[in-house]
């Protein structure tokens, strides 16, 4: 009896520890903290809600618990009046905590101002964030910070509702229904921002939500945007490619003489307009160019990329940003650049080869932004949990499939004559380069109807152009300008 008993009791501990250890999925929860900032010489006080909120499936069962953090300025007694800005970032499986914790929010990180990581690691009070005239939530995808499916019956999760272009823009659609309703947001004026594939998502939300939740918005930021789904295929791709490399070998001094005593803002037009009216009509010629127009373009190519007119050649005029980033200092310096932000270098262990072994900038970001934001949302924001933060989640395989966020973003713009479009780029990024950027903008008015609400701002740095703190506070009151200038008041929305 007394060996059953031990059996039992030994069978229970067992039970205890293994439900100790099975990690819970906050399915609906919020926790609120009160804070105040200095935004511009002024203290604005305000609330900071964080937590988990569900998506609904058709039969009314929650089928995933995503994570935001929500801020609202205090005092604000009508909210009709006070924009609401919805922030997602990239990847796809990238969480919130890029533009959360760097750009638009009240809170940002301890690093040098050009962007750098310093110990000891932190936030501070961001300056420059535009919560004094919008309110902001942070909106995590499915496994992306806290975000998680929740299971079926079985254990099961079905993938093909998160994990792909149209399903992410689906479901993401649903809950900001979902969000926007509990909050009390429907009157207020909306925005999207979205960074790098964010750029993707939101827009695709813009039509989706007119035309699934017939919700309308004031605005969409695209921050470092990818292709849109907009073709750019072949000649006019590898043609887009050269003003990146002037401006990535104008930064580390790679350029002749000329040109590097030449300013950022003067010598870009001018390897623009070569990259369309000159070199663009060769490409389409390919390999039936004179010998001598190669000979002419390689060499020019080398005058603004910074790397040899042989290299050029070898690679028949089509230098890969892979070799790139791996070219550019080989000979000079011996370091490699970055690929998001090709102000970072990065060191091989060989300076042979053909692409570089890291992302130099990436392995400087997660550096701060990691210890960052697992603290500030603890310790500052109160949220506990034993959930790992994911800053890059298990979403792929991806379904990319039926991309046509682009000509759904036209689309939106043409049914809401209110909708405004603002593109922010970095000239140093070589994973969405800044010409691609505006290349996507001339492509999404082909008719130049709506080309007076589209605009572009460029900045001194990378994919993440906020870390620089000159453009933190540039890009902030450039979207401060716009989120004011595209408010219509009592005007209309009508041609």
């Amino acid at each position: 009896m007394r060996k059953l008993y031990l059996l039992l009791l030994l069978l229970s501990i067992s039970i205890i520890e293994v439900q100790a250890q099975k990690v819970e999925i906050p399915v609906d929860t919020a926790v609120t903290t009160q804070h105040s900032v200095n935004i511009n010489g002024k203290s604005i006080d305000y609330t900071a809600e964080t937590g988990m909120m569900p998506l609904w499936n058709n039969d009314g069962n929650p089928i995933a618990s995503l994570y935001y953090t929500y801020y609202t300025k205090k005092g604000v007694k009508n909210t009709e009046n006070r924009p609401l800005v919805i922030s997602f970032n990239g990847g796809p499986g990238s969480a919130s905590v890029w533009m959360h914790i760097a750009y638009t929010g009240p809170r940002v990180l301890k690093i040098d101002d050009e962007g750098f990581p310093i110990q000891p690691y932190g936030i501070k009070e961001n300056p420059h964030s535009i919560l004094d005239v919008a309110d902001i939530v942070y909106v995590n995808p499915v496994n992306t910070g806290y975000s998680r499916p929740i299971p079926d019956a079985e254990g099961k999760v079905d993938r093909e509702k998160f994990f792909g272009v149209q399903a992410d823009i689906e479901y993401l659609a649903e809950w900001l229904n979902t969000f926007v309703t509990r909050k009390n947001r429907w009157l207020s004026p909306k925005y999207l921002i979205g960074e790098s594939y964010g750029t993707t998502r939101v827009s695709g939300l813009a039509l989706e939500l007119q035309n699934s939740q017939w919700m309308y918005l004031n605005g969409v930021i695209l921050v470092s945007p990818t292709e849109i789904g907009l073709d750019r295929e072949g000649p006019v791709e590898i043609a887009n490619r050269l003003p990146y490399f002037a401006a990535a070998a104008w930064y580390h001094k790679a350029l002749p003489l000329e040109l590097q005593n030449k300013d950022l803002d003067e010598l870009l037009p001018e390897v623009e307009n070569y990259a369309i009216n000159e070199l663009l009509p060769v490409l389409v010629k390919g390999g039936f160019n004179e010998n001598s127009k190669r000979q002419e373009v390689a060499e020019k190519m080398a005058y603004y990329s910074g790397i040899k007119k042989e290299v050029i050649l070898q690679n028949n005029l089509e230098v890969p940003f892979r070799y790139f980033w791996k070219e550019l200092l080989r000979e000079k310096e011996g370091y490699t650049v970055g690929r998001l932000d090709s102000r970072y270098r990065g060191l091989d262990s060989k300076d042979a080869g053909n692409n570089p072994d890291y992302n130099a900038e990436l392995t400087s970001w997660l550096h701060s932004f990691t210890p960052a934001i697992n603290y500030y949302l603890r310790e500052e924001l109160n949220f506990k949990t034993d959930l790992k933060y994911y800053m890059f989640g298990p979403v792929h395989p991806w379904d990319r499939s039926g991309n046509n966020s682009g000509e759904n973003l036209r689309q939106a713009m043409a049914q809401n004559a209110n909708l405004d479009v603002l593109i922010q780029s970095g000239y140093f990024d070589g994973a969405t380069t800044y010409f691609n950027a505006k290349y996507s903008m001339w492509q999404l008015d082909p008719s130049g109807k709506m080309k007076d609400r589209l605009s572009f701002k460029g900045y001194r740095s990378g994919h993440m152009m906020y870390l620089r703190n000159d453009d933190l506070k540039k890009a902030n009151d450039d979207l401060r300008e716009f989120i004011q200038n595209s408010l219509p008041g009592e005007n209309p929305a009508k041609y």
